[in-house]
């Protein structure tokens, strides 16, 4: 006899209908503000369906076994895209390559310390986690410790990366705080580059990009770097190489189909799974937790460190420099492609109309990406 028809309403909890509002909020802030909605509406939509009871849609294929056409659709981009094989953020770094411009590094390679100097919200979060583990405040070890950390990189596909690697059960929390932050860019790094800046230096005009880099400077760098990075820390190959892979796309200039179809096809492609993925690994269940707030605070922190480090780097450079140097472009140096460097920009034609940072701001932020996705393969050289 086949039981009766029931409805989900009755398995609807408290915690469900706070994450679907959160989904709902996201959802708003997409539509309303327009803040990163290629991210931010995917997410709020997979928020919403994975705290819908009695779907299926989250069962993954090993735990339906035999049954494998019983997996829930988004329970087989989960366990397929992002824990067992994590093909969709390789997917996503080959794309991001083959968008990303490397003449403004190539131009001025110093820039390449903003970028190393904003990764120290990742040193710092890293510490924090170990803190809260150490004086038994939350559960983190070293592995929950470095999956939280990376987000201080402002990179999303890498904090899924390694947490998939690391530590699963925070995937969720995680990558939303990743990307979340990433979208709110415009709203948290005005005040910090404020803070630690005077309104002179803030004003300082620098001159457009002086030097035109040759077609075979952008062939050579994306096998150059993948060779020497790769070699120095094998395990941030997966990342690094396809981001490099896709670059090398593009700027040959003999794949223009491939590169098109990196750049956009297989771009809008990835990104709905892998948004509708983070969103769906966010059931009440595994979300309502205390540790849930810690990681949000820890992310913050990260990544407000992340933008100081890049900004005292960049007064540093000014005082070295022979060329006026905008120490505001540092703070692009936490790697969220392109929004910090549009923040760079904004604040710098705000003081001086003069201004034209994008194109410097550019240099530390794909310097940034580089230097997330080489702390992610140290994490995962040391504790994967």
């Amino acid at each position: 006899m086949s039981s009766p028809f029931q409805t989900g309403i009755g398995e609807l909890t408290w915690a469900n209908v706070v994450l679907i509002c959160v989904g709902l909020i996201f959802i708003g802030l997409a539509i309303i503000k327009e803040w990163e909605p290629y991210e931010l509406l995917p997410i709020g939509a997979g928020i919403i369906l994975a705290n819908l009871p009695g779907t299926g849609l989250l069962l993954q294929p090993h735990e339906v076994g035999d049954e494998f056409g019983s997996a829930g659709i988004l329970g087989f981009f989960i366990e397929f895209g992002l824990l067992r094989f994590t093909i969709l953020p390789q997917l996503i770094f080959l794309g991001l390559g083959a968008m990303t411009d490397f003449s403004p590094l190539l131009a001025n390679p110093r820039l390449l310390l903003l970028g190393a100097a904003a990764q120290v919200g990742i040193i710092v979060a890293f510490f924090g986690a170990l803190a809260l583990g150490h004086f038994g405040i939350a559960d983190f070890g070293l592995l929950e410790a470095a999956s939280i950390a990376i987000i201080g990189g402002a990179d999303g596909p890498t904090t899924i990366y390694v947490t998939s690697q690391l530590a699963p059960e925070l995937m969720g929390i995680t990558a939303v705080t990743a990307y979340s932050y990433m979208a709110m860019v415009a709203l948290i790094q005005p005040g910090i580059i404020r803070a630690l800046t005077t309104k002179k230096e803030r004003q300082t005009y620098m001159r457009p990009q002086i030097r035109k880099v040759s077609r075979p400077e952008k062939v050579l760098f994306p096998i150059v770097c993948t060779i020497a990075v790769v070699l120095l820390v094998p395990r941030s190959a997966p990342l690094v190489g396809m981001f490099m892979f896709g670059n090398l796309m593009r700027e040959s200039g003999v794949v223009e189909r491939l590169s098109d179809a990196a750049q956009n096809s297989l771009m809008n492609i990835v990104t709905i799974l892998l948004m509708l993925s983070i969103g769906a690994s966010m059931p009440a269940d595994v979300i309502m937790r205390p540790e849930t707030l810690m990681v949000l605070a820890l992310g913050l922190i990260a990544f407000a460190c992340g933008t100081a480090g890049g900004v005292l780097m960049g007064k540093v450079m000014r005082l070295v420099s022979k060329e006026p140097f905008n120490p505001i472009i540092g703070a692009a140096g936490v790697s969220a492609v392109p929004m910090a460097a549009r923040v760079a920009q904004r604040i710098g034609q705000q003081e001086n109309p003069r201004n034209f940072l994008l194109m410097h701001a550019m240099g530390p932020n794909v310097a940034g990406v580089i230097g997330s996705a080489v702390v992610a393969g140290v994490f995962l050289g040391m504790l994967g």
